[in-house]
């Protein structure tokens, strides 16, 4: 056994609870990124939404679908 492995139930428990406080904190992390990342990748999907609309009343072409709404 490593000279870290629990030896008394108290360093097992202490233990598990870093452990969990750990991937909690991980989990947080990465649940942030994702939401921040959903929320660039709408505003990019609105921005190009805008784009081609605007493209099509540059050319003339009716825009039927409502792009944007």
């Amino acid at each position: 056994m490593a000279d870290n492995d629990p030896k008394t139930p108290q360093d097992l428990s202490d233990f598990a609870e870093s452990l969990l406080k750990n991937l909690q904190e991980r989990f947080q992390s990465m649940s942030d990124q994702l939401t921040h990342r959903m929320d660039d990748m709408g505003s990019n999907i609105e921005k190009l939404q805008k784009d081609v609309s605007d493209l099509m009343t540059q050319a003339g072409i009716e825009n039927t679908d409502e792009v944007g709404h």
